[in-house]
């Protein structure tokens, strides 16, 4: 009778074969990287304001859509998302796919909790789809579909998000990237802690909806 192969620690996460220094060194390359504040610079740039004074506080393209600029909140959602993608595209390039999963990280590390901004960042959606969508095209375009579907029946910005993440861990495994699992769950679980706030107000029915102005 032929057994089942075994699970092993590879299906959930990729080999480390980079020395420890070569990690480390993509860590802090995607901290910088995901800790650039592109919704305030944007916000200042086109004369829109202090994002601390405006809506949450938060800086990320939700509350840059609370300006009233519309152009200003895509731009921002773009860079925000683009800052993960190219994190993880130039840490894998250069060194593999253990080196662009700690970038991964670091850079939704970075934007959450820039040392810039005192470690008072943004919520990490952009970032986190953006980080999928670089490991795995069609695990990103799944977590944008469930963003999308999300946001749209709730009108909600972060019911949205949520639901992108924890679909994600999901998708991660039907749509064939089962290596990039630990960080999946990591990256929903950091995704869902920025979001507690949020999430007691959904409880409470007082989250706003998309493009209110508080």
């Amino acid at each position: 009778m032929s057994q089942a192969p075994a699970f092993t620690k590879a299906d959930l996460m990729p080999l480390i074969d980079n020395a420890p220094a070569i990690l480390v060194f993509w860590a802090i390359a995607g901290y910088l990287l995901g800790s650039i504040p592109f919704g305030m610079v944007l916000a200042r740039a086109m004369g829109l304001g202090n994002l601390r004074e405006i809506g949450s506080g938060n800086i990320g393209a939700t509350n840059v859509l609370r300006t009233g600029n519309k152009t200003a909140a895509a731009s921002t959602l773009l860079l925000d998302a683009a800052k993960g993608a190219v994190a993880v595209l130039i840490a894998r390039g250069a060194a593999g796919e253990d080196a662009a999963q700690v970038a991964a990280l670091a850079a939704m590390i970075g934007h959450c909790y820039p040392v810039w901004l005192g470690f008072r960042g943004g919520k990490g959606v952009a970032t986190f789809l953006g980080i999928l969508l670089a490991l795995s095209f069609p695990v990103g375009l799944a977590a944008c579909a469930a963003w999308l579907v999300g946001a749209l029946v709730s009108r909600t910005s972060s019911v949205g998000a949520l639901v992108a993440a924890a679909s994600s861990t999901f998708a991660l495994v039907l749509l064939g990237y089962g290596q990039g699992l630990i960080l999946g769950i990591c990256l929903t679980l950091l995704l869902f802690w920025r979001h507690r706030a949020n999430i007691q107000r959904i409880k409470a029915g007082t989250e706003p909806k998309i493009g209110a102005k508080t």
